[in-house]
């Protein structure tokens, strides 16, 4: 029999659950509610350190379900002490995350797909074809993984190291709608993983439709893949741009719930040389984004292995920050992190279709060298 796992089940769903496997009507809610506690935040690996439930039930527990996280792969640390993980779920697909340590705080970059649709020309991630969109237990997870790597629980715990989450990692967040917006419920969970929806950023390159419910449904903070100022730049480097032009995209933006100045979206710019860096660029941009509250994280671009475009040169996004500062908006140039591990905005792709064929054809010449001769 296949057991349950109960990560990434709401709450209902957990009561659902636990009433299939024949707990009393009357105790339900107070066992979801212990369980909620003990997975979510303590962080439990297993139903036999869950010490205040009688022997009986967690007995019960083991038998029926899990509590499985993805299976960890590979993971590595960077010089600058990023760490990547690449994880496996059902199936055996294979998707990344990365933490990002800074003073005071941490960010962990998770992932809503294995491969991604969008084919923007600067992301390695977009030179994998979908596989599949992840579940609500393999987005959870990735923060479960990130917690038991770091020793960080209990989730309300003070000092914590993972302080913040950003739907940044594989793939279109708005393409996964249901599945993120059930595992961000949980990750924002004040009796839960414990993580304010202001810490909480999504992130789209734009699929206008889902914005506003995103912002209705979700709630969390907001940030825009924009990257270009002009639909002729952009439609070639985030396709997406011609099914929903950058007008409409920041009308989507103008009208998110809850934007105030408390609460800007950010956009980001990836530093393409001689693309999308001009001080025309700039001054572009500060005029389309007019009236949003916003900043804008201009992103030296991150080569990966066959990337057809180049960083800027520093000194010229200095000055187009510049451009941007004196417009009113802060332009902070993010600082390349994890780069020696390919752990960089945009150099995120799981190897794991290359690395099966690699495996299955390894295996066939293996059985062609063992077959007898004729």
């Amino acid at each position: 029999m296949s057991l349950t796992n109960l990560i990434g089940l709401s709450f209902d769903g957990m009561k659902v659950a636990l009433a299939k496997a024949g707990v009393p009507e009357k105790a339900i809610g107070m066992r979801a509610r212990q369980l909620w506690n003990w997975i979510y935040v303590h962080g439990a690996r297993d139903f036999a350190s869950m010490s205040n439930l009688a022997k009986d039930f967690r007995a019960l527990l083991a038998e029926q379900f899990s509590l499985a996280r993805p299976e960890i792969v590979t993971e590595q640390i960077s010089n600058d002490g990023t760490r990547k993980w690449l994880l496996r779920g059902s199936g055996g697909a294979e998707f990344e995350t990365v933490f990002i340590p800074e003073p005071g705080r941490g960010t962990l970059c998770v992932s809503s797909q294995v491969g991604c649709t969008l084919n923007c020309r600067f992301c390695h991630t977009g030179t994998q074809a979908l596989v599949r969109n992840l579940t609500p237990i393999e987005i959870v997870g990735q923060v479960m993984v990130a917690r038991d790597a770091l020793s960080d629980w209990p989730s309300t715990g003070e000092n914590r190291r993972l302080t913040n989450v950003v739907m940044m990692g594989m793939g279109e967040p708005l393409y996964n709608f249901e599945n993120v917006k059930a595992a961000l419920t949980i990750v924002a969970d004040g009796d839960g993983l414990a993580l304010s929806k202001r810490r909480i950023t999504l992130s789209t390159a734009g699929v206008v439709p889902m914005i506003r419910r995103a912002g209705d449904e979700i709630g969390s903070s907001l940030a825009i893949s924009l990257h270009a100022a002009r639909d002729e730049v952009r439609d070639i480097i985030v396709p997406l741009n011609k099914k929903y032009p950058i007008a409409e995209l920041l009308q989507a933006c103008r009208d998110y719930p809850g934007l105030s100045n408390a609460r800007r979206i950010t956009f980001e710019y990836v530093m393409l040389k001689d693309v999308n860096d001009s001080l025309a660029d700039a001054r572009e941009l500060v005029r389309v984004i007019k009236g949003i509250p916003a900043k804008i994280n201009l992103i030296p671009f991150n080569p990966w292995p066959g990337a057809p475009y180049e960083c800027s040169d520093w000194e010229q996004i200095e000055k187009f920050a510049d451009v941007v500062n004196r417009a009113g908006y802060a332009s902070p140039v993010r600082t390349p992190r994890g780069r020696d591990i390919m752990a960089a905005c945009g150099q995120l792709k799981s190897e794991s279709i290359k690395q099966r064929a690699s495996e299955r054809l390894a295996q066939l010449r293996s059985q062609e060298l063992r077959m007898p001769t004729q």
